[in-house]
């Protein structure tokens, strides 16, 4: 049983009905469609409504929700056919079909479309690509039998002229692996519009149509069209064709002779029975006549080669069952439907012929259906009443006193036959049929024509054909020259058409079988191939003639539910049972209802355990117990059970919703005590890999002679970055006390006035004399100064006397810039007490005087030059150039003033006040 969607959009399943009657059948059927619900099931079959709109009811999304699933798991749809179709051949490697109809306009083309398509979409998940090259050709190839066989009729805007049946191969994995198309009874009369060009094309490189098989195509279409405006005029005895333009522009489309083509028109060939060949000039009536013949002939030549081409691209090749296990087939029947027109030709007798005989199959399919799953089961069959067409199968095609039988009698006789002959043989054979009339049995009716129209009493319903253009129809009416003009065209793809025209003028051949019995052999061939497949159907109605997606004309569908044998269908499917389910699927479902088989049963058997649900609601009158399956006789029993179902599932959701989210929020409990366990374990696991690999790398730095400079410290975890970076602190604090302990006291000072430079200087100075010894006192230095340090040194030593200072901090020559930019040399001394300005050339005689405490800071410049500013608290700044002495013209002595004037004040003073670089 079908998922229920609510009362508001009635039954989804018209097996559910309370009554199988017509009245509660189009209630139903007309309240679905006016909720936008366009499918209904009858069984495994679906009603389709043609919604004459498009429906968001065909994506992925609802591919995935019927791929795999039951039918009555999901609403009624295309796909759920589909599916099951493809289930019952891969599951039990069982040849399928599916029979798509319906009458002209009700939607047919679009829902085989869709059944291919979803076909496509749920196989070869391995995405091989020759399977998928097989589903493209097969999807292509409806888009190119479209533009070549479907046209805009007053009932359809894309009716199709020609029935198709598709068989689709498929391996043992179910992908995909060829197939073969059979085209039936294209009606030559007419033509495609507006269809999109681009898409044609497309397909038909897909398909693997050639660049020259394509323009060869085009000069098909263009022959034709040329020949549809062709004109003939009369000159007195003779014919002729009117503007030879157009013939030499068919001769150059068909590659061949004008000549031959101006002849094949206006003359037909004949030999004698003495083998004379006469060329017998035509009236203007009969070349028309030809000219039409050939036009028709060619469009049908053309759609049969295009059919067959598509047939050697995706049949089947190298096929070993041994090798590649069972070859089963899906086919997919999609063909022209009943059509009742106000003027009815030979082309809709063949049709309705057709439908006549998939109804007659249609029936039997299903009551045999019906028959073996009771047997199966083991369930009493109960004869079902219904209508059965043979009467009327039995009126076209019995021999000899069928219809089609008198059309190919007067086909054959010798002498003038015409239709209206052959209709009054037809009243003659078939006056006493019970559905079968014309106007000369029923003068009466004026609804028909005498001499011309007969009326066929179909299942469903009555149509009147006029009889006018049936032998045209029905013999082959393309003189042979035509025929010849074709086959010795140049263009090899024209010629490949047209084999019969191989033959020679006086070579005799047998006569040709007449359209309708040609037709009636594919047609019985048809059913052969359905009636040995597993039977899946697709019943479409044309809700209105006026292609609106609101309005639901009821007499219109009572019509159509009345001859497409709906409600037999209903009843059959019924047979006394209005559901069955296997005994898992019924118990899956309803297993809530009964307090002994939820959540499980613990009884022998599934079928004990439905036992108890039926017994517990009281239904033991009103099922049948099968091996495998339950039969519920009334749809009431099934409706009180869904309904109690409905009631106690929002409860169970609940309750399993609390279990659910408590087992959520433990097993989410118990993951993030796990996580952070072996997070913790992990942690603390690469800090001591980290310790480890730090031990082993700095174990015996203390021997090194870089104290472990040179050594590369481990990245550390996350966890360790900060102390990482103290460790390595106070690794080089280490170093440097190591490297201290081993320096004398001596040099010390040296050492600390080099610190405070590197730190004050902070590398803006690339050379501050930091690899050299430090000598500060340079005015004293004999090898810098050898010619003034005796009398510096005198001179400091009577300073010291007078100033009590206890060393010099820096001495050495420099030269005293003004604010003029006048320079002088002079010297300049710095102790722990003053600075002093020296003239060197009076004694060293003292200039200026400054107490050390009003220096607040001093300013160098970041280049190589040795400039240096002394900035003061009075703002009496001093602007020195320190000179290179003799010792090593090229020092730099900057970084020394700077080094020993910040470690002096480091020293001695708590803070420094300030010492910036320029």
């Amino acid at each position: 049983m079908a998922v229920l969607e609510g009362l508001e959009f009635g039954k989804s399943d018209f097996v559910l009905l309370d009554e199988v009657n017509i009245e509660q059948f189009m209630e139903n059927l007309k309240l679905r469609f006016e909720k936008a619900r366009i499918y209904t099931f009858i069984g495994e079959g679906v009603v389709s409504v043609n919604p004459y709109k498009q429906m968001d009811i065909y994506g992925k999304e609802e591919i995935n929700a019927y791929r795999g699933r039951e039918l009555y798991e999901n609403p009624p749809h295309l796909y759920a056919v589909a599916d099951a179709a493809y289930k019952a051949m891969k599951r039990r490697a069982k040849d399928t079909c599916i029979v798509v109809s319906g009458e002209s306009g009700a939607g047919k083309t679009e829902a085989s479309k869709y059944i291919m398509q979803y076909i496509a979409a749920i196989t070869n998940p391995s995405q091989r690509a020759e399977v998928e090259s097989v589903k493209n050709v097969l999807l292509k190839s409806n888009c190119v039998l479209e533009a070549f066989g479907n046209a805009k009729t007053n009932r359809n805007d894309n009716s199709s002229r020609f029935g198709k049946y598709m068989d689709i191969n498929f391996n043992f994995n179910g992908d995909p692996t060829g197939g073969h198309i059979n085209n039936y009874l294209l009606e030559k009369t007419s033509n495609n519009d507006r269809y999109s060009h681009n898409a044609v094309l497309s397909a038909l490189n897909v398909i693997g149509f050639s660049e020259e098989e394509i323009h060869s195509i085009y000069r098909i279409l263009g022959t034709i069209l040329i020949l549809g405006n062709l004109q003939f005029e009369t000159d007195r005895e003779s014919v002729l064709v009117v503007g030879m333009g157009d013939v030499s522009h068919i001769a150059e489309l068909t590659s061949t002779e004008p000549d031959n083509v101006t002849k094949s028109l206006l003359y037909r060939t004949v030999a004698t029975g003495g083998g004379e060949v006469i060329e017998k000039g035509h009236s203007e009536k009969e070349a028309c006549f030809g000219r039409d013949a050939f036009t028709k002939a060619l469009y049908e030549r053309l759609f049969g080669w295009i059919v067959g081409r598509i047939n050697a691209v995706i049949e089947v090749k190298d096929y070993n069952p041994v090798l590649h296990g069972k070859n089963t087939v899906i086919g997919v029947l999609d063909i022209y439907g009943f059509e009742i027109f106000d003027n009815n030709s030979f082309e809709q007798f063949c049709i309705n012929y057709c439908n006549e005989k998939l109804q007659q199959l249609f029936i039997q399919l299903i009551l045999c259906q019906e028959q073996d799953e009771y047997r199966r089961e083991g369930i009493i069959w109960q004869h079902i009443d219904y209508f059965n067409n043979q009467i009327i199968v039995d009126l076209v095609e019995q021999p000899h006193k069928g219809i089609i039988s008198v059309l190919d009698e007067a086909c054959l006789s010798v002498g003038k036959v015409t239709d209206t002959v052959c209709l009054e043989s037809m009243d003659v054979k078939l006056g006493q049929h019970p559905h079968y009339t014309s106007r000369k049995l029923t003068p009466s009716d004026k609804t028909m024509e005498f001499h011309r129209d007969f009326r066929i009493r179909h299942y469903a319903g009555d149509v009147t054909y006029s009889v006018e253009g049936f032998l045209d129809k029905n013999k082959d009416p393309l003189f042979q020259d035509f025929k010849r003009l074709m086959f010795n065209s140049s263009n090899p793809v024209m010629k490949e058409m047209w084999p019969d025209g191989q033959l020679s003028i006086t070579e005799v051949t047998k006569r040709p079988l007449t359209a309708a019995t040609l037709f009636k052999n594919s047609i019985v061939a048809l059913v052969e191939k359905l009636s040995c497949k597993e039977p899946y159907y697709v019943r479409c109605i044309k809700p209105n003639d006026i292609k609106s997606p609101a309005l639901f004309d009821d007499a219109r569908c009572q019509h159509q539910v009345a001859y497409l044998g709906l409600l037999e269908n209903v009843r059959v499917r019924r047979a006394g049972f209005a559901c069955r389910q296997a005994y898992t699927r019924f118990l899956q479902r309803y297993k809530m209802t009964c307090e002994n088989t939820w959540p499980n049963h613990l009884m022998g058997t599934d079928r004990e355990a439905v036992e108890a649900i039926v017994t517990q609601h009281g239904f033991q009158d009103d099922v049948a117990y099968g091996h495998t399956m339950l039969f519920v006789r009334t749809p009431k029993s099934l409706f009180t059970l869904e309904q109690e179902r409905a009631a106690l599932v929002p409860v169970l959701v609940l309750f399993l919703q609390k279990v659910w989210r408590g087992a959520l929020a433990r097993m989410r409990c118990r993951r993030m005590r796990a996580i952070f366990a072996i997070m913790g374990c992990y942690k603390r696991y690469k800090v001591k890999v980290h310790f480890w690999e730090v031990e082993r790398r700095f174990a015996s730095v203390c021997s090194m002679a870089d104290y472990g400079k040179s050594v590369e410290w481990p990245t550390p975890p996350a966890a360790l970055t900060q102390f990482h970076s103290i460790t390595q602190k106070l690794h080089r604090r280490w170093r440097a006390r190591q490297i201290v302990k081993n320096i004398p006291p001596s040099d010390m000072g040296e050492i600390r006035a080099k610190v405070a430079a590197l730190g004050a200087l902070n590398g803006e100075r690339k050379d501050w004399g930091c690899g050299r010894s430090w000598e500060r006192d340079y005015l004293a230095n004999v090898r810098d100064s050898h010619q003034s340090s005796s009398n510096f040194i005198l001179f400091s030593q009577e300073l010291r006397n007078k100033d009590e200072y206890n060393q010099v901090i820096f001495s050495g020559f420099c030269r005293k810039m003004n604010r003029f930019n006048k320079s002088s040399d002079r010297a300049l001394l710095i102790t722990d007490k003053h600075i002093y300005k020296l003239d060197p050339k009076k004694q060293f005689k003292v200039l200026k005087r400054l107490p050390l405490e009003v220096i607040t800071g001093l300013s160098v410049t970041a280049g190589v030059d040795q400039m240096v500013a002394l900035h003061t608290s009075s703002q009496d700044d001093v602007l020195l150039y320190i000179q290179r002495g003799e010792l090593c013209p090229d020092q730099d002595r900057i970084g020394e003033l700077v080094g020993t004037l910040i470690d002096h004040f480091t020293r001695s003073v708590a803070t420094v006040r300030g010492c910036r670089v320029r």
